[in-house]
């Protein structure tokens, strides 16, 4: 059974007045800058909080999920900000960092009635005796500040209750609009300490949002954070849009579009709104996706009967090709590395996948179960691919890149195109539904196959792609 100890802590931050920790102009979240404290004061910014045993069994865990308590964030002071009041949004904190452990599978945060009031001097000196009587193993405990520079400090604190010790803590300085963020930022804390798994919680979504009767859907492209906040539509729906993907970057998404109803690929960037066509003057492109280190833009195109994968400079250029088979070569995957490609094909007679070098050398098939296998997509820890498999229904599963260890984790009539959350364990997928409406949600599912859920979209929701954590 997979077990991990936990280890040195992160970046710390303490819950001290402003001239103590003065903050740094930072625009997004970031470690506070390190500081002294005198004698009698709190621990300095960068000291080593004392470590402990206490652990998440990530493999049985999703059977026993850890009991945590993550009472309400007090203020240093209550002050009305640009993001409400810092009272309401210490609320909101615990709230998110509480719905985050939750739907990981591995933690089962305490109902309200079992929590208890924090006061801002308590932060960090926490009543342990109480906590140890609610069942809790660990606690999370955070506070709010108000900074003179229209900045939001948020402090969060993890502790062993039952060695009553402080495992970890880490803050933040933030703009009022990101300080959703910070929050994610303190789960991410908090799950990797006790799991010993990379974070995944602070980071965004890109799909086709849907809506309308099945043969004739507006599908639009779509970011959120990856809890389903902060929703925004990126296209008007004139024309359909699918299989958008990252840039490792995050500052772009590519995809394909029926833009004059040709198939072709667009790259549309985040921060501008404009977009751009990749390669001009050729046949239909599409299943479009960067290369890891954002040089490439690997992709479909069907030419002359035939349909090869290529890739192209993310700048655009000549597309150069990688594969010259009989039949459709399509939905190419890299290798964390970029060194290698996964993708599928019918050379066989049906749909199948297979690995090869980044040159297109080397082409081997790795899948032999019963039924097709399509849309691969390498896990971002390079261990594991993750396809659909078509038997009697469509199903997301994983295996190894060499094609061993073979493993279906849903069961539902119609789930496809899954997506990696940033550390490898969780992924993201849409289930259709069957009849006339074909209404698609996005879910989640654990390597476990067990932590299953549906993730909040406004409208129908396909094609996910789960981009890396955010800086």
């Amino acid at each position: 059974m997979k077990r991990f100890a936990l280890l040195a802590p992160l970046m710390l931050a303490v819950p001290v007045v402003a001239q103590d920790v003065p903050p740094p102009p930072l625009a997004a979240p970031a470690p506070v800058a390190q500081t002294q404290s005198a004698p009698g004061q709190p621990a300095p910014l960068g000291a080593q909080a004392p470590g402990g045993p206490l652990e998440v069994d990530v493999t049985g865990g999703i059977s026993a999920p850890m009991p945590i308590a993550i009472p309400t964030m007090p203020a240093a002071t209550v002050v009305q900000t640009p993001a409400g009041s810092t009272d309401a949004l210490g609320r909101q904190l615990a709230e998110i960092v509480t719905n985050d452990l939750r739907n990981s599978g591995l933690f089962n945060p305490l109902s309200p009635a079992q929590l208890r009031t924090v006061m801002f001097p308590e932060v960090q000196a926490p009543a342990f005796d109480y906590w140890g009587g609610t069942g809790a193993q660990a606690l999370v405990q955070g506070y709010i500040r108000a900074n003179g520079d229209g900045t939001l400090t948020v402090g969060c604190y993890l502790f062993d209750v039952s060695a009553q010790t402080e495992l970890m803590r880490q803050g933040f300085v933030v703009p009022p609009s990101d300080w959703r963020r910070a929050a994610h930022k303190c789960a991410d804390m908090v799950y990797t300490r006790l799991t010993g798994e990379g974070p995944y919680f602070d980071s965004r979504v890109v799909y086709v949002s849907e809506t309308g009767p099945k043969g004739n859907r507006i599908k639009r492209l779509s970011i959120m954070d990856q809890d389903g906040a902060n929703h925004r539509f990126l296209t008007n729906g004139q024309s359909i849009v699918l299989t958008p993907r990252f840039s490792p970057n995050q500052q772009s998404i590519v995809y394909m579009s029926y833009v004059g109803r040709v198939p072709a690929i667009y790259v549309y960037e985040i921060g501008s709104g404009r977009q751009r066509l990749v390669v001009q003057n050729v046949a239909t492109t599409f299943a479009p996706r960067f290369s890891p280190d954002g040089r490439w833009i690997l992709f479909s195109m069907a030419s002359g009967g035939n349909t090869d994968l290529y890739r192209v400079p993310a700048s655009g250029g000549t597309p150069q090709r990688l594969t010259n088979s009989p039949g459709i070569d399509t939905g190419g995957s890299y290798s964390p590395d970029g060194s290698r490609i996964v993708f599928e094909s019918d050379r066989s007679g049906g749909q199948q996948l297979y690995v090869m070098n980044a040159d297109g050398s080397n082409q081997q098939r790795i899948s032999f179960g019963g039924g097709r296998y399509g849309t691969p997509a390498w896990s971002p820890r390079g261990d594991l691919i993750a396809f659909t498999r078509m038997s009697g229904g469509f199903r997301i599963g994983i295996m190894s890149p060499n094609g061993s260890g073979e493993k279906i984790l849903t069961n539902s009539w119609h789930d496809e195109g899954p997506s990696w959350a940033p550390n490898g364990r969780v992924l993201m997928f849409y289930r259709s539904a069957q009849g006339r409406s074909g209404k698609a949600d996005l879910w989640s599912v654990d390597l476990t196959g067990v932590n299953e859920r549906r993730v909040p979209t406004p409208l129908d929701g396909s094609d996910p792609s789960w981009g890396p954590i955010r800086p």
